[in-house]
């Protein structure tokens, strides 16, 4: 498959880390093409930072910029301590790249909520929005009698075109030029091409956002470039296609097939059993090409892009191609639009601290 199939056929994704992944290979070694990948783990959380140069644009599919990624798995366990970490955590690297950017603590701060607050998956952006702290009406109304170390902050969640009949950014463009701040930050919900990443990663980036785009419905960027202000974005990824979970299942089915056979000593002519205990898979687990294709046929013999392509011609013409979500959604959204709203304020505002 030539690069320009690839990209035709690749799967719905809006995070950077997996478009590196994808265009560039695995990220052992992706800093020579115009990638620079860093990798760290902070209190527990891993934290990934993806720089894009501009000769890498076209080849990844990302505009250049910095991506910091912070993995939350962790966070989803309900634990109040984990969550008050990953909401120190998430300030911190979120305030590291305000500064990579240049914003000074007294710049003015719009924050946009993007999605659709009647549809859970889609509900981030208003579900944050609703707990910033804003501060620009009391700067208006008693700028004499305001603490400084709280910045000049106002939000909102314009809703949806198919709501109100006004494109996003227009509302945004206007919004811009009325209240003249110094950057925007939008907040939205994402699409993800791996089950395993579903509610448990944020995304921060200084490239903006084209709102849609992944779920394959993409609107007119918000960006720095068409609105001429520096554009943060925050997302996590909340919903994936069809494809992507039928491609993972395969591989999954793969994995647990030859563990069981490393571990048991089976004949792989001999039905698998399935354990309902989580289990914890590698590549080192895939069996042999020979035993994949006697399980799957040619199937289980495709490489990644391949497989995908053809779940994507079998599934989206019949319509089958389906955006879905887990069903724990109500609960994850609750505790990530908090992370977020929390984090945000804390980078924001100096004098705010956690509890």
């Amino acid at each position: 498959m030539n690069e320009q199939e690839m990209k035709k056929w690749q799967c719905r994704s809006d995070l950077a880390l997996e478009a590196v992944e994808q265009m560039v290979g695995e990220v052992d070694e992706p800093n020579e093409e115009g990638v620079v990948y860093e990798e760290d783990r902070i209190r527990g959380l891993k934290v990934t930072c993806i720089d894009v140069a501009k000769e890498a644009v076209e080849r990844v599919g990302k505009k250049a910029g910095r991506y910091m990624t912070l993995d939350t798995s962790s966070v989803l366990t309900h634990d109040h301590d984990q969550l008050t970490v990953a909401m120190e955590v998430f300030a911190d690297q979120f305030s590291k790249l305000l500064a990579h950017r240049g914003i000074k603590e007294t710049d003015t701060c719009l924050v946009i909520g993007l999605g659709n607050d009647h549809i859970t998956p889609d509900a981030l952006g208003p579900m944050v929005v609703d707990e910033v702290i804003v501060t620009r009406h009391l700067y208006e109304l008693r700028p004499d009698e305001v603490d400084r170390s709280y910045r000049e902050v106002c939000a909102l969640a314009p809703g949806v075109m198919g709501m109100t009949g006004i494109e996003t950014y227009d509302i945004i463009e206007s919004l811009v030029q009325k209240v003249k701040p110094q950057f925007l930050v939008v907040v939205d919900a994402l699409a993800s091409r791996s089950i395993e990443r579903v509610n448990k990663m944020i995304q921060m980036t200084d490239t903006g956002i084209a709102p849609g785009s992944g779920v394959g419905n993409k609107r007119k960027a918000i960006d720095e470039e068409s609105l001429g202000i520096p554009v943060f974005a925050i997302g996590v990824p909340t919903v994936v296609d069809a494809v992507s979970i039928t491609s993972d299942t395969i591989d999954l089915l793969l994995k647990h097939i030859g563990k069981s056979l490393k571990e048991e000593k089976r004949s792989y002519k001999k039905l698998v059993p399935f354990s309902t205990v989580r289990q914890t898979y590698t590549d080192d687990d895939l069996p042999s090409t020979e035993l994949r294709q006697q399980f799957m046929g040619q199937v289980g013999v495709l490489e990644e892009e391949e497989k995908r392509q053809l779940i994507s011609e079998v599934l989206t013409p019949n319509g089958y191609n389906l955006i879905v979500t887990p069903k724990e959604i109500d609960t994850d959204m609750e505790e990530l639009a908090t992370l977020i709203s929390n984090g945000i304020n804390r980078a924001l505002h100096t004098n705010v601290q956690f509890s």
